[in-house]
This record gives structure tokens, C-alpha cells and sequence, in this order.
């Protein structure tokens, strides 16, 4: 009926909310608090660490449902069976150190972990611990583990921390948290996630080497994560996916289709061969901008002094695609942009100047995201004008928002 109230975004949904300990956990009330006015049924599992810092009272009076602390009390109903089977959607906030590792390694000796064993439901990590801790070899392998396992890893951001410190592993503010678990849901959709269904997305992925002679290459810093972590995150969200992956180690994600190349070329020849047959083209990869006018037919010797390299320009395949398609909005275009200064600016230029429908950001003067790390930020600007910056975060969460955006132009390309 016009006029009519809309329902709260999340009536109805159950929402598992466990609080572990971390000095953030007192920001766990208002993110319990976000989640009831958006209409969800919130039950909160509070492990030990965590009351030392928050109290049962305050989530009780929050949510008005009984909070879980144990995994000895009310044995006969199965506790920890019943929340895992019950949950829509699992947000642990704050998830420190010690609770990425247990979830990495399937322990289970407490409430949470046991239900968060037992849940099949979409799960979201807000990571918070100090940064060294967040740094460590074995909590950055714990978070890899976790996002490749399909687990939303949100944040941790940068700042003041504990003690005086400042640096990342502060946990993110609780409307960010909010906003993950709404995407995680929307995600899921009504056809358990699979909102690309049916959908034909092409993604290219890792840095193209350029060879100067048999065993010698230009090439650039590209570990190809990120465009794996789009691929894996597309096929699980129902797309046909194909993978044109420059040289990387990385494995094929499931469901996906893989074709391997090496150069600019050969890249630019596999994508044009598909774009007609594709619904969106994602272009992550780092296409050499030139190559060796000719490469030596045999190695180079270094006793003959340093070679004379004459560079020439490579196709630019994303201004091509958008050249081609001309007026048709289909396929749609994703390009990426690696900048260093005036980043938004000289992104905005590109975006411009390729025709492409969206443009992910990422400013690689940054140390802690971006080429060669797990983690990234970036900045999404759309040629309507439309922007979004995506807190540092899992490539897998950045995936996640990158095709949110895809998702919501394929939905609206009228607007275009």
C-alpha cells in the first residue's frame, strides 16, 4: 500500500553475534544494537575473555534474549547445534588473535567455536589485536586460511590502539561491521548467494612479463591475488567464470575455468576472442605497458656491457573493450588503476579516458596494501560519479565489495 512503513532491512533474520576478548568488545553493544533496529533476532555467545570487558546484562537488555556463555549450561538442547543450524548470518566482533587461530584450525573448546563449527551460515570476522600481533606470520596465515575457506574478514583498520600505539589492527567501527553483515546476507541471496547467477564474467588477473631474451623479463610486482580472490568470489556467487591469469603460482579456484598466458599479447588476444560472449569484464590484471621491441634470440652476456632496450607501446586492452562496445552497455567494464599520487584525480582521468563503467583505485605507494600483501584498500569510482572507498581489508572482502558494485550495475543499466 502506498505510504506504507517498509520493513526493517534485516526483519526477521537471526544473527549470531559472538563477543571474544579484545578491549573492543564494549563496541560489540552497538553494533548488537544496530543489528535489533534493523528488525534481527541477535543471540549473543560471549566467551569468557569477553565478559572480562562487557557484561551479559548489557547485550540481555540490548537484544532481550539470553546471552551464551558456556557450552556446559543447557546441555541436553545442544547449544551449540541449535545456534550454529539457527543463524542466517555469524558476525564474531571483536575476533582476536587467538580466535582467527582456533576458527583456522577447527578447535573447538568453547561456545563459540563449537557453534561456529557447527553453523553453515555466511561468517564475518572483525579482527582487533595490537599490529605486531596482526603482522605475525602465523595470524596473516590463519586470516589467508579463513578468507580462501569463504569467511568475511572486515578490517581490522588503522589507529590509536591499545597502550598509546597507533598502526593497524584496531577494529572497525560498528556501522562497518553492520554493513558487512547486510552484504553478507545480500550475498547469500534468496538463491543461497548465487546473486551472479547466470551471469558470464571474465576476469584477467597477475602482471604479464615482457621477455628481453630466453630467461630474462620485464615484468612488475603483481601476485595476482587479487583477481583470484575475484574469480573464487564471482563462481561462488553463482557466475560462469573464466580466468585469464597471467604467470602466478596461485591455484584455480574452484569452478573456474583457467586459461594461462604470458604477455600483453597473448593476454589481449585471449580477452578479445571472449568479450562478446561475456556479461562483465574485469580487468585486474597488470598489463605490461611496453615490451622490448625485440627480444634477444639468445642470452644476453653481461661481459658485452649492458644492452641497448628499445621499448614500444602494448595494446591497451580496457580502452580497446570500451572502444568496441561502443553504446552497448553490455559487457559491463571493471578496470583497475595502480596510482601513487594525485590518486583520485589521475584516476578519475582514466576512467574517462577508457570507457570503462567502474574503476577500482589502489594507491601503491602504501605499504600495508595492495601489490604482494593479503590485504588491500581501495577506492571505486563509477563514470556516473558515484564513489566508495573500501577500508583495508581481505582481498577476498574487497572482491566481495568490488562485485557488489558489479552486481548493483548490472541490475540498473539504464542509469548508465
Amino acid at each position: 500500500m502506498a505510504g506504507a512503513p517498509e520493513d526493517p532491512p534485516l526483519d526477521g533474520t537471526r544473527v549470531l553475534l559472538g563477543v571474544t576478548g579484545g578491549i573492543a568488545a564494549y563496541k560489540a553493544a552497538l553494533l548488537a544494537r544496530l543489528l535489533v533496529q534493523a528488525g534481527a533476532r541477535v543471540d549473543v555467545v560471549l566467551t569468557r575473555g569477553g565478559a572480562h570487558f562487557v557484561g551479559a546484562a548489557t547485550f540481555e537488555g540490548i537484544t532481550g534474549r539470553a546471552v551464551r556463555g558456556e557450552v556446559w549450561e543447557d546441555i541436553a538442547s545442544g547449544t551449540h547445534v541449535a545456534l550454529g543450524r539457527a543463524a542466517d548470518v555469524a558476525v564474531v566482533y571483536p575476533a582476536t588473535a587467538h580466535t582467527l587461530a582456533k576458527l583456522a584450525h577447527g578447535l573447538a573448546d568453547d561456545l563459540l567455536s563449537t557453534t561456529l563449527l557447527a553453523a553453515t551460515c555466511p561468517v564475518v570476522l572483525a579482527p582487533a589485536m595490537h599490529t605486531e600481533m596482526w603482522q605475525h606470520p602465523a595470524t596473516r596465515a590463519n586470516a589467508v586460511v579463513l578468507a580462501e575457506r569463504g569467511v568475511v574478514l572486515v578490517g581490522p583498520d588503522e589507529g590509536e590502539l591499545m597502550g598509546g600505539d597507533a598502526g593497524p589492527g584496531r577494529v572497525v567501527e560498528p556501522e562497518m561491521a553492520f554493513e558487512a553483515v547486510t552484504t553478507a546476507l545480500a550475498a547469500r541471496g534468496p538463491a543461497g548467494g548465487r546473486d551472479l547467477a547466470g551471469r558470464r564474467v571474465l576476469i584477467t588477473a597477475g602482471g604479464t612479463r615482457e621477455p628481453l631474451d630466453p630467461v630474462r623479463y620485464l615484468g612488475n610486482r603483481s601476485s595476482g591475488r587479487m583477481g583470484f580472490a575475484l574469480a573464487a568470489v564471482a563462481a561462488e556467487r553463482g557466475a560462469e567464470v573464466e580466468l585469464i591469469a597471467a604467470p602466478t603460482e596461485l591455484a584455480t579456484p574452484p569452478g573456474v575455468t583457467r586459461t594461462d598466458v604470458v604477455t600483453a599479447r597473448d593476454m589481449h588476444t585471449a580477452v578479445m576472442a571472449r568479450r562478446r560472449a561475456v556479461d562483465v569484464i574485469v580487468k585486474a590484471a597488470a598489463v605490461a605497458d611496453f615490451r622490448p621491441e625485440q627480444a634477444a634470440p639468445g642470452k644476453l652476456k653481461k661481459d658485452r656491457g649492458a644492452p641497448a632496450v628499445t621499448l614500444v607501446a602494448n595494446p591497451d586492452i580496457l580502452a580497446e573493450l570500451g572502444t568496441a562496445r561502443g553504446a552497448d552497455p553490455r559487457p559491463v567494464l571493471v578496470g583497475f588503476a595502480a596510482e601513487t599520487d594525485a590518486v583520485e584525480e589521475h584516476a578519475r582521468a582514466k576512467l574517462a579516458a577508457k570507457g570503462a563503467d567502474l574503476l577500482v583505485v589502489n594507491d601503491v605507494s602504501a605499504t600495508d596494501a595492495g601489490f604482494e600483501v593479503e590485504d588491500n584498500r581501495v577506492l571505486l569510482l563509477d563514470r556516473r560519479g558515484g564513489r566508495a572507498e573500501v577500508a583495508l581489508a581481505s582481498k577476498r572482502t574487497v572482491a566481495e565489495r568490488i562485485l557488489d558494485a558489479v552486481v548493483v550495475w548490472l541490475d540498473a543499466p539504464e542509469q548508465g
